[in-house]
């Protein structure tokens, strides 16, 4: 009697599962932050303005640059064009150098 059976496919089949739906995963979004968010929070809260309680970061926090000049576009690289472009100001330096050794 304590010997587990496996049941038959036909006593599998008889089970209607069609209808049965699984509940969906619960997922905790957290929000993010924006810069403008961040800027803020640095400035209002004193927890901030120093480093392990010692190190007073209120002159650093007064020259951070803002975020609108820190965004660059995206620029996409060409292999072809960067390797001729480095090479080509590598020429140009090795020439300035070989003029100045000549003078």
């Amino acid at each position: 009697a304590d010997i587990p059976v496996i049941p038959d496919l036909e006593e599998v089949q008889e089970e209607d599962l069609a209808m049965q739906v699984a509940a969906p995963p619960s997922v905790q979004v957290n929000r993010v932050l924006t810069y403008h968010d961040l800027d803020e929070d640095l400035m209002k809260y004193a927890a901030f303005q120093t480093l392990d309680g010692e190190v007073d970061l209120k002159l650093l926090t007064k020259v951070l640059a803002p975020e609108h000049e820190l965004r660059e576009d995206d620029v996409s690289w060409d292999w072809n064009h960067l390797f001729t472009e480095v090479s080509s100001e590598l020429v140009t330096e090795w020439d300035l150098g070989q003029s100045e050794r000549e003078d």
